[in-house]
């Protein structure tokens, strides 16, 4: 029996994760709307045989709530929509998976299921889509609404939402298109299938004007971790994004959510824990911490504010000193979990507000490594082994350098242990994740 590997996704966002990253002087501060920039990076995470890209959205720029002289300092502003990147990205990859951050709050499912069917086509089935309940309340306000879906709301959506999805990808048998010319029958007339749904969300009759996936579904995606999040994934999801702190709340996440999934008739290789890791990686500590505290150096307190109180639900701190302690918060309208995680932070470690932005600045709550490419393998081998993460989410500081540093000193180091690949398994990227092909639910054959 083969060696468990991890798993490993590289999170690109503009010009790197952390967010002074696009003021550093070998970050590409125009990256996010430069093909050239992401096909190259792509191109290089692919060469080292990552199991997939992945890209977050907004329908909303970031930070809207926040004053315009702090939100003039954010890259965030200015990105390409992610299913039109990805598509590109396509057409110049070969293996790698694309996962692209599409709202169930802000679109319709019929759009949705057409776009990622067209785009597991053209990468040759290596779509994954990451289904979000949008937390930015300021994307109401694009879209004929005066206020933002309530939480639960926005969860009820999301479980219409999907099963109108994957309804609609099984409008057609995998074998329905015979494309006959000698008879002129261009599919089978029994081989499509019209969906017919009436629900509280969405009335949608199909049939999707798209073949079935390759995949049978693009990889289904979740990065909620708050209570109704983690039983829709349980439900739904094959891979989790979520931000955890220590090898202990890791470990209880993992418990926690793969433990749901017998009640949906789910085994636990079904479903794929990825934490996110934010890995600053240098030869030695000391030249991973001088990495580290230059861009630490290059945060302005406005930014660091702004992005403190956007990932509190859009927290109002400006009447608070900044040396001072975080105050109690009302319950937030946007991402709970990760307004719990930060609070928590703050308290266990006693820090003031300015601290806990400048903790957060690189990984917004998500897992920091500052050391050798030893240090960073060796967390992440102690986190995989021990029943907290399958894998990660792999979050670089800056792009491309910090992707660069992570694959030329971090990689080496996990294959000598044997936990990651040299080759792709497969070409989709269900081979590569080690994920069943879903039967269509109207022929219940299984297709190899």
């Amino acid at each position: 029996m083969s060696q468990r590997q991890l798993k490993l996704n590289a999170f690109l966002m503009t010009a790197g994760h952390h967010v002074a990253a696009w003021r550093h002087p070998q970050a590409r501060a125009d990256g996010g709307i430069q093909f050239e920039h992401f096909k190259q990076i792509a191109q290089t995470a692919e060469r080292a045989k990552f199991d997939a890209v992945f890209f977050a959205d907004s329908a909303a720029v970031w930070g809207a709530g926040a004053e315009q002289e702090a939100q003039s300092r954010s890259a965030q502003a200015d990105h390409f929509e992610p299913i039109t990147l990805l598509s590109a990205l396509s057409a110049v990859t070969d293996h790698i998976g694309l996962i692209a951050t599409v709202t169930t709050t802000y679109n319709e499912p019929y759009h949705l299921a057409r776009k990622f069917a067209s785009l597991d086509h053209l990468s040759g089935g290596r779509a994954g889509w990451n289904l979000v309940t949008s937390a930015n309340a300021a994307e109401a306000f694009n879209f004929s609404r005066e206020a933002h879906l309530a939480h639960a709301d926005r969860y009820n959506r999301a479980e219409e939402f999907i099963d109108v999805v994957t309804g609609l990808w099984d409008s057609w048998d995998d074998d329905a298109f015979v494309r006959d010319k000698q008879s002129g029958r261009f599919f089978k007339p029994d081989a499509v299938h019209r969906l017919d749904h009436q629900g509280k969300h969405f009335s949608v009759r199909g049939p999707l004007n798209v073949a079935r996936p390759v995949q049978g579904y693009p990889v289904i995606v979740q990065a909620g971790s708050s209570e109704p999040g983690k039983e829709l994934a349980a439900r739904t999801a094959e891979v989790i994004f979520t931000a955890q702190q220590t090898l202990a709340d890791a470990q209880a996440f993992y418990r926690d959510v793969k433990g749901r999934l017998a009640r949906y008739g789910r085994t636990p290789d079904q479903l794929k824990i990825l934490p996110g890791v934010f890995p600053v990686v240098g030869r030695t500590r000391e030249e991973a911490q001088e990495k580290y505290q230059a861009l630490q150096d290059l945060i302005q307190p406005a930014v660091g504010l702004a992005l403190l109180s956007g990932m509190l639900g859009g927290a109002d701190l400006s009447a608070y000193p900044l040396d001072g302690p975080l105050p109690d918060l009302p319950e937030s309208n946007g991402g709970k979990s990760r307004q719990s995680l930060l609070v928590e932070l703050a308290r266990r470690d006693n820090l003031s507000i300015r601290e806990l932005y400048l903790r957060i600045a690189g990984a917004r709550g998500h897992l920091t490594l500052v050391g050798s490419a030893v240090d960073v393998a060796d967390q992440l081998q102690e986190w995989f082994e021990n029943d907290a993460a399958d894998g990660f989410n792999v979050m670089p500081p800056t792009l491309p350098g910090g992707l660069d540093d992570f694959i030329e000193l971090v990689l080496p180091e996990l294959r000598k242990r044997g936990l990651f690949r040299t080759e792709y398994e497969g070409h989709t990227l269900r081979e590569s994740l080690g994920l069943a092909r879903p039967v269509n639910r109207y022929t219940h054959k299984v297709v190899a």
